[in-house]
């Protein structure tokens, strides 16, 4: 999946769930960065091109997420410490995970509110 494909994917969890709402969409650390405008919605997602083709999903490390992908989707997804699901240049990751996982990013604070 190359990073132009993560970015739609990434519009497009946002565009099926009204509570996300707009994103905006910047650089942060030289990274394409997606933060719902709406504020105390949710956290961050970031694209990181990786030099071997491959692009990382980046997370703020400070919050639980990685952790809690990893506990819902141990195998179906690859993870690089507290912060980043990696996705392979090449291969096609299970779709539905990476969805709500982006989905569980930008919905973090509206989530840790309930």
């Amino acid at each position: 999946m190359t990073p132009d494909q993560l970015k739609a994917l990434i519009q497009e969890v946002a565009s099926e769930r009204p509570e996300i709402g707009p994103l905006e969409e910047s650089l942060k650390w030289g990274e394409q960065s997606f933060t719902p405008v709406r504020r105390n919605t949710g956290s961050s997602v970031r694209i990181q091109p990786r030099p071997d083709g491959s692009a990382a999903l980046m997370f703020i490390c400070h919050t639980n997420l990685v952790e809690e992908f990893r506990g819902l989707y141990p195998k179906a997804l690859t993870y690089e410490g507290n912060r980043a699901i990696l996705v392979s240049g090449e291969d096609e990751p299970d779709r539905e995970a990476l969805s709500h996982c982006i989905a569980l990013a930008l919905t973090y604070k509206l989530c840790k509110k309930r």
